[in-house]
């Protein structure tokens, strides 16, 4: 028997708080981007990272500095595109400053690990997605020349969804010179160390991301030339989810190891200490 088909029963109408929404932290939850799994934000951990999986969520620039690093000493903090003509490109690199606290998408300067001095440079991609623009590259390039002439070794975050199409030409033009300088840090026989963490794509890639003595990487960090529309439309297949994630691009080759980000800091020292040059610095 139906007891209900005939009723009329009317619920009372609940009333929405107005100021509910601002009474809710943003980001208090979220899903894994990798797999996908809804998650509590405290459940990351101060490394910010997938419970399930080991994914990393992406980090800022002065997050990576304050997790990793026993003291750091930035350089260059003040350069700056003098004249930024593109339409709207002045109003975009204002947001991206505002965001990040930094100047342009790469924080560099000299950091402690684990009592070993090195150049430490990281992309943020959180700043116009880590693109490599002129004072990106100018940077990255004064921090291996830095490096050079003090004789440190250099460790880089890479982070970059590629080159910065409002600078054009210019914006390409520095993965030569940056390519320039890591030459002659090497020449100088000093080590080059790579994090590559997600996203790694474009003209990084296919540059100083790819020139590291020794190759790092995130987990599950996306690491790529061209996206993976792009290369479908070209070859006219459809690829393998996974063929450009890091423990991919490890199988074919290309990455020494992946890491996890909790164990960054203790690797990179000990690599560190053991290319040192015979007799300590």
């Amino acid at each position: 028997m139906d007891l209900f088909s005939h009723a009329n029963v009317k619920l009372p109408k609940i009333k929405k708080d107005a100021h509910i929404d601002d009474q809710i932290p943003d980001g208090l939850f979220l899903a894994c981007p990798y797999c996908g799994e809804q998650l509590y934000s405290k459940q990351l951990g101060k490394e910010r990272v997938c419970p399930k999986c080991g994914y990393g969520f992406r980090l800022q620039a002065y997050e990576r500095v304050h997790l990793m690093t026993d003291s750091f000493e930035e350089w260059d903090a003040d350069l700056t595109l003098a004249d930024p003509d593109f339409p709207g490109y002045a109003d975009k690199l204002a947001r991206a400053k505002s965001q990040t606290n930094l100047k342009e998408a790469v924080l560099t300067g000299k950091a402690v690990l684990d009592d070993e001095t090195v150049a430490l440079g990281i992309m943020d991609s959180y700043f116009m997605m880590g693109s490599l623009g002129t004072v990106t590259g100018e940077k990255i390039t004064k921090l291996f020349e830095k490096a050079t002439s003090q004789k440190l070794p250099v460790v880089l975050f890479t982070a970059s969804g590629g080159a910065r199409m409002q600078e054009g030409i210019d914006s390409l033009m520095q993965m030569a010179k940056v390519s320039g300088a890591v030459a002659a840090h090497q020449e100088a026989k000093l080590p080059y160390f790579v994090v590559l963490t997600d996203p790694t794509t474009g003209g990084v890639t296919a540059s100083f991301a790819m020139q590291g003595d020794v190759t790092l990487a995130e987990p599950h960090a996306l690491v790529g030339f061209a996206g993976k529309r792009v290369i479908e439309q070209t070859i006219h297949e459809k690829v393998p989810k996974d063929f450009q994630r890091a423990e991919t691009v490890l199988e074919n080759g290309f990455i020494d190891a992946v890491v996890q980000r909790k164990d960054l800091t203790h690797v990179l020292s000990q690599l560190v200490k053991f290319h040192q040059p015979q007799g300590g610095r």
